[in-house]
């Protein structure tokens, strides 16, 4: 069942199996601030999109392309992104806390202030996110340096 009315748009989220038969949901540019936690963004084309300040908890972004993306201050808690693409995203702010980021790449991307803690990720892109780490995550108190497990 597609959701009428909510959004205008070209990507389409759907709800976990546990929870399927819920109303899916229509995706626009514009998401900031909305309650997405839980959704798949399964091998979707994302770029540009505005997740900032969006609850994405749980969510599951596989195969996905987040380049240019603003996840500005995003609850990012729990997420599944495997080999998703987070090139020139601003994930400033974001809690990537126990998050799985496996082949997922962050070239050219904003992290100051993101929160890292217990994420995984490939080595080569943990010690590249080391080099432009700073800040401190606004709403969980972590150095996004070692949030990463930067070496000092």
């Amino acid at each position: 069942m597609i959701a009428t009315g909510l959004f205008a748009s070209t990507a389409l989220a759907i709800t976990p199996p546990e929870i399927r038969g819920q109303t899916e949901l229509l995706l626009s540019k514009d998401m900031q601030g909305l309650d997405l936690n839980g959704y798949e963004f399964v091998k979707k084309d994302l770029r540009g999109y505005d997740l900032s300040e969006t609850d994405l908890r749980g969510a599951v972004f596989n195969n996905s392309q987040l380049q240019q993306a603003n996840l500005r201050g995003a609850d990012m808690e729990d997420v599944v992104a495997f080999a998703s693409i987070f090139e020139g995203a601003d994930l400033r702010d974001v809690n990537f806390t126990d998050a799985l980021l496996m082949e997922s790449t962050f070239n050219g991307s904003q992290i100051s202030g993101a929160d890292f803690t217990n994420a995984v990720m490939n080595k080569a892109q943990q010690r590249m996110l080391c080099t432009i780490a700073e800040g401190k995550n606004t709403k969980t108190g972590i150095d996004t340096a070692e949030s990463l497990e930067c070496p000092v």
